[in-house]
């Protein structure tokens, strides 16, 4: 009798990313400045190769709370338009709040997966972004063709993705070490992750794959800067649902040891009083 692989569920994944950031998303908000430090410059070159520019119309895929859609949104002036998309509802209303208290009149919110775009009903876009979405996603394949059906001639998609594991310690420390407390499988094939496109080969055959042309990567340094390392800690423990997630078949002791040692091992990023935790981004654009 043969044992089958187990699978991995794409639907119940999808349900339980939902919960993770209905439940994370005003942690994420309230970090909002943290992000805009991290991620700004990586953002800009996202935004630069896609050539988003004043009169714009520009979709954001899994957009969260919508710190680049702010960026975005002022970059293409009052001419131009931005539609924010996530899959929570709780996430998206503060890029919808976000907007309104900058005065912002070029930014529109619908809560809509990323892997079902063929449900939007808009006009072509002349760019689509994606920043550390798409790795999530269970169906990248589908993901990418439905937003390079939402382009226009000659538009294009950019997603921001992290590098590889090991270019990105402040992050995957903290897996590996949730992952050995849990006692956690490896993932199963297939499974999507914070570090699914890590690899820039693999990254161009997605866009690749779903038809885009012209296909162009960019590698940033993206250090993680804070006060210390209990900080970093503070920011993932109380961000990134999929750790809680992780760490949920643990009693609370336990899960407070996991913490406790991952800060301890964040440590050997602190210096001179302050915090840098390496991380590094790949910037992949491609054009319809």
């Amino acid at each position: 009798m043969t044992n089958n692989p187990p699978l991995f569920d794409a639907v119940k994944y999808k349900q339980t990313t939902l919960q993770q950031w209905n439940t994370a998303a005003e942690a994420w908000h309230r970090w909002s400045p943290l992000l805009s430090r991290w991620l700004g410059p990586a953002t800009e070159t996202m935004l630069d190769m896609c050539q988003v520019k004043n009169g714009s119309r520009v979709l954001d895929v899994a957009a969260g709370a919508g710190e680049q859609t702010i960026t975005a949104a002022r970059r293409i002036g009052e001419s131009g338009h931005i539609l924010a998309t996530d899959l929570s509802p709780d996430i998206l209303d503060f890029a919808r709040i976000s907007a309104n208290l900058t005065g912002l009149k070029n930014v529109s919110t619908q809560v809509i997966d990323g892997e079902n775009l063929t449900q939007l009903n808009a006009d072509p876009f002349d760019a689509i972004i994606s920043r550390v979405g798409l790795i999530y996603f269970p169906d990248q394949q589908k993901a990418l063709t439905g937003m390079k059906h939402h382009l226009r001639t000659d538009g294009k998609v950019g997603a921001m993705v992290y590098s590889s594991a090991e270019s990105n310690p402040f992050f995957s420390i903290p897996v590996s070490i949730i992952r050995r407390s849990a006692k956690l499988p490896a993932p199963l094939p297939g499974q999507p992750g914070p570090f699914s496109l890590g690899a820039e080969d693999k990254l161009e055959k997605a866009f690749s794959e779903a038809g885009l042309r012209n296909i162009e990567i960019e590698k940033i340094n993206a250090p993680v800067r804070l006060s210390s390392a209990a900080e970093c800690m503070q920011f993932e423990q109380e961000s990134f649902g999929a750790l809680h997630q992780m760490l949920s078949g643990l009693s609370d002791a336990q899960q407070d040891e996991a913490w406790n040692e991952i800060e301890e091992a964040l440590g050997q990023f602190e210096m001179n009083g302050q915090f840098e935790g390496p991380c590094e981004m790949l910037v992949a654009v491609g054009t319809k």
